[in-house]
């Protein structure tokens, strides 16, 4: 196809359009097939990496250095700790992070790459096992390599079978199953992410508790059950959380008044219920959460009962904490 600058005619994008829908149907069919082949080599490499004392080491060149580096990185995200080694840095002294508890793991779609194969001779010596990933078997570094993971694509998706696409797409996936498969087998769990990501809107979601929320204006409003609603409200004035929790004379936690239950109570009633009793108005039995309980999921428990305030109770039931909506947001816990 000739060059063409410029804008590109309605009878062009056309084209572009539907080889781009290609692309991509095209890549999907390279990594449903590679699940197909997972086969014994990948059974062994779970087992020989989970034996294993040491770190993974991955490396490769151009695109497969890329690979190399996300790979690395998802697994290390996920519990098994991974580095990447720039393949011209190796060989210039590199290698030393290498020790015989490792295993490296090499890329390369021909299996003919010279920077990795001229890193074999030296992992060997240190004593490190090497793993590679590559769709030639047959390939010189396959044929030096303790274990070898096959990555076949029949064709690239690019449209002269020429740049790396769907080689790329399917090393990547199968590098992201051996990683979820490491994952599954060391038993991750939500808590063990959120230690791997403490940083951003994931780790606060993950990390951040009820406690820490707590700190925000360190207020436990509360009135006795024998207490009026006048005296309720003084206490919601002066604690600012609109809401004030209601205890028996155990101190445990038997109702919630919020300043929307007085209003409403205002309205419906004829007579000042400033003087009444607080169980007049409370809403009893209210739902409650633990300091312990993550943010998040107090957020999710006030929006499901489109509630705003939500008392925090030890495990005797007595307060020591009011959660307010705004509060949740403002930690940016959604």
């Amino acid at each position: 196809m000739e060059n063409k600058s410029g804008r590109p005619d309605e009878v062009s994008l056309a084209g572009a359009l539907e080889r781009s829908r290609q692309v991509l149907f095209d890549e999907a069919e390279s990594v449903r097939k590679l699940s197909e082949s997972i086969d014994g080599s990948f059974r062994r490499a779970l087992e020989k990496i989970m034996a294993s004392s040491g770190r993974m080491q991955l490396t490769g060149v151009g695109k497969s250095g890329l690979i190399a580096q996300k790979i690395a990185a998802t697994m290390s995200s996920t519990g098994t700790p991974a580095y990447f080694i720039h393949a011209g840095e190796a060989l210039h002294g590199d290698l030393g992070m290498v020790t015989e508890d490792d295993i490296v793991l090499a890329i390369s779609y021909s299996g003919e790459t010279e920077e990795l194969l001229k890193l074999v001779p030296a992992v060997k010596r240190i004593g490190a096992e090497l793993f590679v990933l590559t769709s030639n078997p047959a390939s010189t570094l396959a044929d030096r390599a303790d274990l070898v993971l096959e990555n076949t694509v029949e064709e690239e998706a690019c449209h002269l079978d020429l740049a790396p696409t769907s080689s790329t797409t399917a090393a990547l996936a199968l590098g992201d199953a051996l990683a979820m498969g490491l994952a599954y087998l060391r038993g991750l769990d939500s808590s063990d992410f959120a230690l791997y990501h403490p940083g951003g809107s994931l780790g606060r979601r993950l990390l951040t508790t009820v406690d820490d929320v707590l700190e925000i204006r360190q207020q436990n409003p509360r009135v006795e059950d024998e207490a009026t609603v006048q005296r309720a409200l003084f206490v919601m004035t002066d604690s600012r959380m609109g809401s004030t929790s209601v205890i028996d004379e155990k101190g445990e936690l038997v109702g919630i008044i919020t300043d929307g239950d007085v209003r409403r109570a205002v309205r419906n009633e004829s007579q000042d219920l400033l003087q009444e009793n607080v169980q007049r108005v409370m809403t009893p039995s209210p739902i409650s959460v633990q300091p312990d309980v993550l943010a998040a999921e107090a957020l999710k428990l006030m929006e499901n009962r489109e509630i705003n305030h939500l008392p925090v109770t030890d495990e005797e039931g007595c307060p020591v904490g009011m959660l307010n909506f705004q509060d949740l947001l403002r930690a940016r816990v959604w």
